[in-house]
């Protein structure tokens, strides 16, 4: 009893969830000034500054593989720990570096670092926790993360002056000393290799023989549908609600830079006040479900920025157009945050969290890096029907996978009601179990 108290979803969480806050905070706090930063005070212009980015972005490309096998290996806090301090060094270094080079340099441990804290997070996240627990911890890690984004900028915001070099250098500088806060609260926080998981010899035995790493994320297919679909998701939504419809809002329906950013807002309101309630929602129902709800969600967004489109020349129903594609984002985010995280928690088994945890968080990276991109692309070249005709088919098909996903899922993992009820010989992932056969 007492070791469950000192590892159970007490104090270690808390100290996670903490942690989450923090990252959150960071991330906030200074890419949003990041182009202005190269671009403006470097006076290193907007190719520079695009460069920064591709690199940041990329970073992850390296980074994850390693981070995965290192939280399978050692655990997730010497990686939280090392993601920490290679973010907080790339952090600091790009607040003093003045050329080119310098900034790609810091770029990479920066975006490096941050990227290797995700998945390390999420493994404490699914350690500090249990199954009935799980969705509810996500969740909270997800409102955090809108908070901590929200109050960074926030506050960066109050710090930057474009004319005062040595505004944007503290601003980096106090995010490195974030990150090392990170490490600190988060990094030392005692936490169970197997909370919540007990097996048989029998299926450890099997576990031995299974297929490791890579070879075993290739060979679930389950996992690779939903990486497939996590991949849209993020590209369709993430990817585009500030970039893509940030443009179209401003460049095609006139905008003003004050209502986007009531919209944002709005978004991150949405998601602070549904949060809650969705978990409960969602825990009666498949997580299947959830997600195929969410496109269809979303493809009312979509709607209202056809309608946007079609009426830009009456500023105030275009506005409240727009405003209402980021409430009904934020309502299909809060449905999926209590759903993924703990989908690839049931899919990996349990010698390979932080593996199945890397390659999801790679594909989120790789869907936010590419999807601005296309959005921006589609949008500054006129033709934004062409836009909203590739977002409204890739929700489509957001609905369509996972519905399909639906039939790769043991009862469990699509948290079918009653399925906990259901007894259990071994407290193991079945997963664990099915890799190994």
């Amino acid at each position: 009893m007492k070791q469950q108290h000192t590892y159970g979803a007490g104090g270690p969480l808390r100290r996670v969830q903490v942690g989450n806050a923090l990252s959150a905070f960071g991330s906030g706090f200074t890419m949003p000034y990041m182009f202005v930063y190269v671009d403006q005070v470097r006076g290193l212009g907007s190719l520079a500054a695009g460069m920064v980015f591709t690199v940041f972005a990329l970073a992850a490309l390296f980074v994850l593989p390693f981070a995965g096998r290192g939280i399978d290996r050692y655990g997730p806090r010497p990686v939280l720990l090392a993601g920490a301090a290679l973010a907080a060094t790339g952090a600091f270094s790009f607040g003093h570096a003045t050329g080119t080079a310098a900034l790609l340099v810091s770029s990479f441990l920066f975006g490096g670092g941050v990227t290797t804290c995700q998945p390390a997070l999420a493994t404490m996240i699914v350690r500090c926790s249990t199954p009935k627990t799980r969705s509810h911890a996500f969740a909270l890690q997800f409102t955090l993360v809108n908070l901590g984004m929200g109050f960074g900028a926030l506050v960066g915001g109050q710090i930057v002056n474009v004319s005062d070099p040595a505004s944007l250098t503290r601003l980096f500088t106090i995010e490195a000393l974030a990150f090392l806060a990170l490490g600190a609260v988060t990094g030392t926080a005692r936490i169970a290799k197997d909370h919540g998981l007990t097996a048989t010899p029998v299926a450890l035995a099997a576990a031995s023989d299974a297929p490791s790493g890579l070879r075993a994320l290739r060979a679930d297919k389950a996992m690779l549908r939903l990486c497939l679909l996590a991949g849209l998701i993020f590209f369709t939504c993430y990817g585009q609600f500030e970039s893509g419809v940030a443009a179209f809002a401003t460049d095609t329906v006139r905008t003003a830079p004050a209502t986007l950013g009531m919209a944002l807002g709005a978004n991150a309101l949405t998601i602070v006040v549904l949060q809650m309630f969705m978990v409960r929602i969602t825990a009666r129902h498949r997580r299947t479900t959830a997600m195929a709800a969410t496109g269809v969600i979303w493809l009312g967004a979509w709607a209202a920025a056809l309608l946007a489109g079609l009426i830009r020349g009456e500023a105030m129903a275009a506005t409240v157009a727009i405003v209402s594609i980021y409430v009904l984002f934020g309502i299909g985010e809060s449905m999926l945050a209590p759903t993924l995280g703990p989908i690839v928690a049931d899919l990996a088994p349990t010698r390979l969290l932080g593996t199945y945890n890397s390659a999801f968080s790679l594909v989120k990276q790789l869907a936010i890096a590419v999807g601005p991109a296309v959005g921006v692309l589609l949008i500054g070249t006129g033709l934004w029907p062409l836009y909203l005709a590739a977002m409204t088919g890739c929700t489509l098909l957001i609905v369509v996978l996972a519905l399909g996903l639906r039939r790769h899922l043991t009862p469990a993992q699509d948290n079918v009601r009653g399925a906990e009820a259901a007894p259990e010989p071994v407290l193991v992932p079945v997963r664990e179990l099915q890799t190994a056969a």
